[in-house]
């Protein structure tokens, strides 16, 4: 096995500098961005260091259907293999377990699922209950296993029991003719499907494209439309203006002044329809307008009347609503929230304070109840570091158990 680091600017650039020199059999083990910190560092870019290998004697291996190599499927078997004997042992020697044993057992099918683990770790305590006939194949033991861990898992952090039973209803292990060791594979695979296609915000056609930040209070509104307006001018080059409705605060017209003058960008407060109006003639010559709107209760009907009115006044050019959400907020009351914005205006998706929650279920619970499109993820107060383009993959293997700090979503 050969193993090398490629250190570049983007993650596409060290793809093609490890395809390049070990070739297209290449596999990718590791990403990793070192993200640079603090409010006066923006000048200074990411870098992204990517891990790749390839067998020694990689040209005689054969690929299957599946897309696994000859060698990781034999591994791969091996492993469930393993843990089936070891499934089958403890059914064997589980007449003899006292209730009190029962209790420790069931505690252990219920803990975290470490989703790497599954997949490297052939020796892994996973247990069962005594309750099992012991007519049933070790396969089918572990397999019921596997989708219980993983069903229980999806529950853990916070998806909707019916999502979660869709997801893992098609693996019924009397009729499933899938391999044991495919059915986390596909399970990944299908919460990554059901994500879908991930959009981040673009430029317009023509200049300029109107962009608002809309959500409740408390979000980080401000602070995220602050992170994407240094990303586009300074990594994207793009002339930016930002404006504010929310005269409510004036600390928070005060923290977008701070990071206009920081990024050498007009910044403009807007009172009326007809303020913005004039602001985005002032300006139509920018590439992007960031509105930053006023925070307040989603039942509040005289505010919402007085965001649409906002919205409207720009209906002439080409406009973008973000709805901005806290993935901490109870997934009933976020649902609330949606809907009464999906009532004023078609929006995508930006999720913040991912690292202040372990249950990542809101995002994919969202998405398919309001069928509305993922575009970012915030997890701190790092201006821009702090944010990023949702991540399909990553999130999936965050809902399986798979460790996460919150960032790179």
């Amino acid at each position: 096995m050969i193993i090398k680091k490629y250190k570049a600017a983007t993650e596409k650039e060290a793809i093609l500098m490890a395809k390049e020199e070990l070739g297209p059999d290449a596999v990718v083990m590791n990403v990793k961005t070192t993200k640079r910190k603090g409010i006066m560092k923006l000048f200074k870019k990411n870098t992204v260091e990517l891990t790749a290998a390839i067998d020694d004697n990689v040209a005689e291996k054969s690929i299957n259907k599946e897309g696994y190599s000859e060698e990781a499927q034999n591994a791969i078997e091996e492993k469930i293999n393993s843990i089936a004997r070891l499934l089958e042992q403890q059914m064997n020697s589980g007449n003899g377990k006292n209730t009190e044993d029962a209790e420790e057992t069931k505690e252990k099918e219920t803990r975290e699922l470490n989703f790497d683990a599954v997949i490297s770790d052939a020796t892994s305590d996973i247990k069962i209950d005594k309750q099992i006939s012991n007519h049933k194949s070790s396969e089918t033991i572990a397999k019921n296993k596997v989708i219980e861990l993983i069903y229980n898992q999806l529950i853990e952090n916070e998806v909707k029991k019916e999502i979660a039973d869709d997801i893992v209803g098609e693996f019924d292990t009397d009729n499933s003719k899938l391999p044991l060791d495919n059915i986390l594979a596909n399970v990944y695979q299908k919460i990554v499907l059901k994500l879908g296609e991930v959009k981040p915000l673009t430029t317009g056609k023509n200049k300029p494209k109107i962009v608002f930040f809309v959500g409740n209070t408390g979000v980080g509104k401000t602070t995220t439309m602050a992170k994407l307006a240094s990303k586009f001018k300074l990594e994207e080059k793009l002339e930016i203006a930002m404006l504010s409705i929310d005269t409510y605060r004036i600390a928070a017209i005060e923290q977008i002044k701070t990071y206009a003058n920081i990024l050498n960008t007009p910044m403009e407060v807007v009172y009326t329809p007809e303020d913005i109006k004039n602001y985005v003639e002032k300006y139509k010559d920018c590439d992007l307008i960031f509105v930053d709107t006023a925070g307040h209760s989603h039942r509040n009907e005289e505010q919402k009347k007085n965001l649409k009115e906002m919205v409207d006044a720009v209906a002439d050019y080409e406009t973008e609503v973000f709805l901005v959400v806290s993935a901490v907020v109870k997934y009933k009351d976020l649902l609330d929230i949606a809907k009464t914005y999906d009532k004023l205006f078609d929006y995508k998706l930006i999720f913040t304070k991912l690292d202040e929650t372990r249950a990542s279920g809101s995002i994919l619970n969202l998405k398919l109840d309001m069928k509305k499109s993922l575009s970012y993820a915030t997890w701190g107060q790092n201006v821009p570091e702090d944010i990023g383009v949702v991540n399909p993959q990553i999130v999936a293997k965050s809902l399986l158990g798979g460790a996460s700090d919150g960032s790179g979503f």
